[in-house]
């Protein structure tokens, strides 16, 4: 059996392009960097330079880890794009973007942000929902900013719009410091449940 970090190679981190009205949420993203980093487990984003996306980048950087920005020409002078990083992908689109960091990524964590992240966040839940996907998909819900989101998908449910075979697979974590070992564990359950159907290297 591989090590922990050799079935967790990178994780996906969505966040918002500002740093928002808590210091909170620099600090959860400047944590989770630092913890990705020590766990050797690469940081794929949106390869911007401000806001959350830029704190989480710098942190793991900070720390000696890995960090593949994906951006669209478009957003290049809008968000920033941060030239830092061990490597950097220029997309066409955001379809294109969404789709490389989809495929570079063994998990995915959804810190606060705006419309953007919302979007890229039901994306995955709604490929998971689908069977597309076995990526565990994680809320940091710093200060419950993530809190009238889950209130929705309990209302969905109540409301049978999400129901048997088509579950929504979201895990909710408060604590920045627990989403690393929380990714490490979803993904070696979804490899060990899939009977043999999912490998490290296919995951």
């Amino acid at each position: 059996m591989r090590s922990m970090k050799k079935l967790l190679k990178n994780i996906c981190v969505y966040c918002g392009s500002g740093a928002g009205n808590n210091p909170a949420y620099a600090e959860a993203a400047n944590t989770l960097g630092e913890a990705m980093a020590k766990a050797d487990i690469g940081l794929v984003y949106g390869g911007g330079s401000i806001g959350l996306m830029g704190e989480i980048a710098r942190s793991v950087l900070d720390h000696d880890g890995y960090v593949t920005g994906i951006i669209p020409e478009f957003l290049s002078d809008r968000e920033i794009m941060l030239t830092d990083v061990q490597e950097l992908i220029v997309t066409h689109s955001m379809h294109e973007r969404k789709q490389v960091m989809f495929e570079r990524s063994d998990a995915f964590v959804a810190l606060p942000g705006g419309v953007g992240t919302l979007e890229e966040l039901v994306e995955q839940l709604t490929w998971s929902q689908l069977g597309q996907h076995r990526k565990p998909i994680i809320l940091a819900d710093v200060n419950n900013f993530w809190s009238p989101f889950l209130e929705l998908i309990d209302h969905m449910r109540r409301e049978a719009f999400i129901r048997k075979g088509l579950e929504v697979h979201l895990t909710a974590v408060k604590n920045p410091d627990d989403i690393v070992p929380v990714a490490e564990s979803l993904v070696a359950k979804a490899i060990e449940a899939s009977d043999g159907e999912l490998s490290p290297e296919k995951f």
